[in-house]
């Protein structure tokens, strides 16, 4: 074994030791904090709860009130669906109506929409999308995707995209596509019953 070897070996142990992450059965990080892997460059990523991890607080400026943040801890225990969208992204632009009546149809089974606006350099555009539109879900603001940082890993530069956080705030689904009511419905109530 080489001197460099060793060095490479005995710092991925100091790593894993750090971290007090596990390896699940694929490979993937289990338990800890969320790392997002997308095993074989899957668009659409279901984990099973034993292998969930906790999502990091996702917060920012609320897009209508820069005075106000959202946050995703204050929907603790509830069902919490981000959507990643912008005014400016035709598949946003159709996917927004699905996320209105997945916002309207399961707020009262404890579901709660959220979306991020990334990528819109005014307030004023994304603004009117969601006022034009009856969108009335919080979206919090965030031009550069700041917001986002705390998750390992996310492809933050696929939008739309949406992460389903279960009612112990660990990541159950992460969607890198444009989604459908069809889509997103079963997800939310299979989640909504556990």
């Amino acid at each position: 074994m080489t001197r460099w070897t060793a060095y490479a070996a005995l710092a991925a142990v100091a790593l894993l030791a750090v971290t007090g992450c596990e390896a699940g059965a694929d490979g993937a990080p289990a338990g800890g904090d969320f790392s997002f892997v997308a095993p074989g460059g899957d668009t659409d990523i279901r984990y099973p709860v034993e292998e969930r991890q906790d999502m990091p607080p996702v917060a920012g400026e609320d897009l209508f009130d820069e005075d106000e943040e959202i946050s995703t801890e204050e929907f603790a225990g509830e069902v919490i669906v981000i959507n990643i969208w912008g005014q400016w992204c035709g598949p946003c632009r159709r996917e927004a109506p699905v996320m209105q009546r997945i916002h309207e149809e399961y707020s009262d089974e404890g579901v709660q929409v959220l979306g991020i606006d990334v990528r819109d350099p005014s307030r004023k555009a994304p603004q009117d999308f969601m006022a034009d539109r009856g969108l009335d879900y919080p979206s919090i603001y965030d031009p550069p995707g700041k917001s986002l940082l705390a998750l390992s890993g996310y492809p933050r530069n696929i939008v739309p995209s949406t992460i389903i956080v279960d009612r112990q705030q660990r990541v159950a689904a992460v969607f890198l596509r444009e989604l459908l009511y069809e889509d997103l419905r079963p997800e939310v109530e299979r989640l909504a019953a556990e």
